[in-house]
């Protein structure tokens, strides 16, 4: 009975002293934790008391007056230089088409032979009918002449003298009238071959060997166009080109020579640039827009009549504008722009500006900016308006602090 009551006291005993030094050992770890995150908290306090040290390195740029040319972007179609549709004057079945569809023809080129037997034929007889009149002219003018005398001796009567000369004239009209008869069946004739009209690239044939063709008819036979050069008409809008005609007689814009350059649909630039040819002087009542039409150069056919581009038209100089970085203006909800300025006390200052179009990389600043200013262009997601910076030209390797206990980053 003792026995078992000492060894019962000897194994809680052991246990106890296992539990006791379980719990130091926890207390010694949780010591520890406590110190490691005091001296981290204490850390983070230092870098935190560094980092608020001094203002916030931004880079700037200064500002500088320039002139740009005023460009607008406008869509625009292309029609052909010239363009003729190729029509028959005489009726007539088609015997033979003369050239090959799509291919460039040139003026007096065949294109269709009509068949010509009738015409012909009308041709000859109005040569027989000339050479019957030529000499019924011939007859009566020599009975004629032969009167002359006798009427003036009184050998005839001056009656017949009288109207052998009008017979004679009257015979002399017949041959004109024969003779141009002639020359219309001869015109009818070289119509049977219709030829080209002008030099360009025709299109395909909308008619085929054995067809019927009526003088005037209604539907061309084919079409040719010519596409060296070629036109490219414009729709700008007339408040617009209102707005530009009062800036140049304010003085604040320069009228330059109107310069042209075209974006195919695709976004391709056209490599060759374009001359404005004139401006229509009506405005079109349904759209508003006036119609611009520009010539350009087109060797190698690039351009086809009806292809939608976009046309940028550069014809004014804007003076006394700022172009400023797209980075360094922003916008709010509504829209209006703001750069930040560096004032001479050496703060950041919200500035607003007027900037309603780019160039480039650049907005084109009109008002809110002048020569001189220091606009901030690098770290302007470090500011703080009204708070003082450490400004420095901009691409200077610097580093940049938020001011409030944030890592640094260098640039």
């Amino acid at each position: 009975m003792s026995r078992t009551v000492l060894s019962r006291a000897s194994a809680c005993h052991s246990l106890s002293a296992r539990q006791g030094a379980r719990f130091s050992r926890a207390l010694i770890s949780a010591g520890l934790a406590l110190t490691l995150s005091i001296s981290l908290a204490a850390c983070g306090n230092k870098d935190d008391k560094k980092g608020a040290k001094g203002p916030a390195e931004v880079g700037y740029w200064v500002a500088t007056e320039s002139q740009v040319p005023l460009e607008v972007e406008l869509p625009g179609r292309t029609s052909a230089y010239r363009i003729s549709q190729v029509r028959p004057q005489v009726s007539g079945v088609i015997e033979k088409r003369l050239f090959e569809e799509g291919a460039m023809v040139r003026a007096g080129q065949p294109l269709y032979q009509i068949d010509a037997s009738l015409y012909r034929a009308a041709a000859n007889q109005a040569a027989a009918n000339l050479s019957s009149a030529q000499a019924t002219a011939e007859a009566t003018k020599i009975k004629a002449d032969r009167y002359k005398p006798l009427a003036a001796s009184q050998a005839v009567a001056q009656q017949d003298y009288t109207d052998a000369a009008a017979a004679a004239r009257t015979a002399a009209a017949g041959v004109a009238q024969t003779r141009a008869a002639l020359d219309t069946a001869r015109i009818n004739l070289r119509y049977t071959t219709v030829p080209a009209p002008l030099t360009g690239r025709i299109s395909r044939s909308a008619v085929t060997d054995g067809a019927l063709v009526t003088a005037n008819q209604a539907d061309a036979l084919a079409t040719i166009s010519v596409l060296d050069p070629i036109y490219v008409d414009i729709q700008q809008n007339a408040a617009d080109i209102m707005k530009l005609r009062q800036a140049l007689a304010s003085g604040g814009m320069q009228a330059r020579e109107p310069k042209v350059s075209l974006t195919l649909d695709d976004g391709t630039p056209y490599p060759l640039p374009g001359t404005l040819e004139f401006s229509e002087v009506t405005v079109d009542a349904t759209t508003g827009t006036v119609t611009l039409r520009a010539r350009f150069p087109n060797p190698h056919n690039l351009l086809l009549p009806g292809l939608f581009v976009r046309a940028r038209l550069s014809e004014a100089v804007q003076s006394k504008v700022v172009l400023v970085p797209q980075g360094a203006l922003t916008r709010d909800p509504r829209g209006n722009a703001t750069v930040y300025l560096v004032s001479a006390d050496g703060k950041a200052i919200a500035h607003p500006v007027i900037a309603a179009r780019t160039m480039g990389d650049k907005w084109v600043v009109t008002q809110g900016l002048k020569a001189g200013d220091k606009v901030i262009t690098q770290g302007i997601g470090l500011l703080q308006p009204g708070k003082s910076v450490k400004a420095v030209p901009e691409n200077t390797k610097q580093t940049y602090r938020l001011g409030d206990g944030a890592k640094s980053a260098a640039k």
